[in-house]
C-alpha cells in the first residue's frame, strides 16, 4: 500500500511537473480557500528566516491560485497548537512535531525535505566551546560538572534524539548529570556555547549550517564532539480537512520545485539554496516511524526507571509493536 501510494505521489508530480515549470499558475478550485496560513518554526530569528522563506510562499501562491502567508512560530507547541486550531492549514515541521501534529492537529504528511546533496536526513550533535578541552567522555561522566543546553522539549534533535541515542542507554538524567540544565532554541544554544554561558549543549547539523553562514565568528568558536544516527528530515504537514483540490496542488508545488530546467526552475533552486534544501520528496506518515520508535524507547526506559513490572511489560509490548510495523514497512518499501 504504502509503494503504491508513493507512486501515486511520484506520477502526480511527473505529470504536473511540465505545467510547475513553464510559468502558469495553477487556476483557483471552486469553493477554494482564498487564503491559507503556512506556519514556519524560527530555529533561527524570524528576522533572518523571514526573507528565505517568503520568495518560496510567493512561489507557492502563484501556483495554487491561493494566497500564502507566512505564520513564524517561536516554539514547537505552539506550531502544533496553531495547526490544531486550525489557524494554520499547512506548514512545515521537523520530524518530532509532525509527528504530534498528525495525532492531535489532523495533519497529514505531504512531503518531506531532503539536503542540498539530496540526502533525506540530518544529525543531532552535542557542542561545545572549542579549546575549552570538554570531551564526550567528559560528559558522560556527569558529576554536576559543566552547565547544559537541550533543545525544546518537542525537538527531534534538540532533545529526542540525544536522550533517545545518548543518555538514556547510559542511564543518564540530565537533571542529575549536569550543574544546571535549560532549554532554549539551537540558534540560543550555539550562542551560549561560544561565549561561554554553556558548557555543552545540543544541536544538529542543519543549524550549524545556518550559523555558519549567518555568524561565522561565532561558529568558528563550537566544536562538535557527539553525532546521532541519521534522522528524518523535516517535512510539510496539511491538514486533513483543507480542501483536497488545494491540499493536491500544495503537494504537486513541493513536488515539483525546483525541478526541470530553465530560468524559473533555475530561481527556485536558488531559493532551496537559501534554505539549505535540495528538494521535495514523496512520503506519507510512516516516515516518521523512527521518531516513533524514539519515542517508545525513551517510554521503555522510564518503565524501567520506575520498576513497576506491568507498566515494564506494556512499554515493552508496545516498542516490539512499534519496531515490527516499522521493519515491515521497510521491507515493503526501503526509502520509507
Amino acid at each position: 500500500m504504502i509503494r503504491r501510494h508513493l507512486l501515486t505521489a511520484f506520477g502526480a508530480a511527473l505529470a504536473l511537473a511540465l505545467g510547475a515549470c513553464s510559468g502558469e499558475p495553477e487556476q483557483k478550485a471552486a469553493g477554494a480557500p482564498k487564503e491559507i496560513t503556512f506556519s514556519i518554526l524560527s530555529a533561527e530569528s524570524q528576522q533572518s528566516m523571514a526573507p528565505l522563506w517568503q520568495p518560496l510562499l510567493d512561489d507557492m501562491s502563484e501556483y495554487t491560485g491561493v494566497k500564502v502567508k507566512p505564520y513564524f512560530a517561536t516554539n514547537y507547541t505552539s506550531l502544533i497548537e496553531a495547526m490544531r486550531f486550525n489557524q494554520v492549514q499547512v506548514g512545515w515541521f521537523s520530524a518530532l512535531p509532525a509527528l504530534e501534529a498528525t495525532r492531535r492537529a489532523e495533519g497529514q504528511v505531504l512531503g518531506r525535505v531532503v539536503d542540498s546533496g539530496g540526502i533525506a536526513s540530518y544529525e543531532s550533535v552535542l557542542i561545545v566551546r572549542k579549546g575549552s578541552g570538554i570531551t564526550l567522555d567528559d560528559v558522560l561522566k556527569c558529576g554536576k560538572r559543566y552547565t547544559f543546553g537541550l533543545g525544546d522539549a518537542k525537538s527531534t534533535s534538540g532533545t529526542l534524539a540525544p536522550m533517545a541515542y545518548l543518555f538514556t542507554p547510559k542511564d543518564i538524567e540530565p537533571a542529575k548529570c549536569f550543574k544546571a540544565v535549560r532549554s532554549a532554541s539551537h540558534q540560543a544554544n550555539v550562542f551560549s556555547v561560544a561565549n561561554g554561558v554553556l558548557d555543552i549543549a545540543t544541536n544538529n547539523t542543519v543549524g550549524l549550517v545556518f550559523a555558519g553562514r549567518e555568524n561565522p565568528q561565532i561558529a568558528e568558536k563550537i566544536e562538535v564532539i557527539w553525532r546521532s544516527p541519521p534522522l528524518p528530515e523535516s517535512s510539510i504537514v496539511a491538514r486533513k480537512d483543507l480542501d483536497p483540490a488545494i491540499r493536491e496542488k500544495m503537494r504537486q508545488f513541493f513536488l515539483t520545485y525546483g525541478t526541470g530546467t530553465g530560468p524559473r526552475a533555475d530561481k527556485q533552486r536558488e531559493v532551496l539554496k537559501g534554505l539549505a534544501y535540495g528538494g521535495f520528496r514523496p512520503a506519507d506518515d510512516s516516515y516518521l516511524d523512527p521518531i516513533r520508535e524514539m519515542e517508545a524507547s525513551e517510554v521503555l526506559a522510564d518503565a524501567k526507571r520506575g520498576g513497576d513490572a506491568a507498566k515494564i511489560a506494556k512499554a515493552q509490548a508496545a516498542f516490539d509493536d512499534i519496531r515490527t510495523k516499522a521493519a515491515q514497512r521497510r521491507a515493503v518499501n526501503p526509502d520509507v
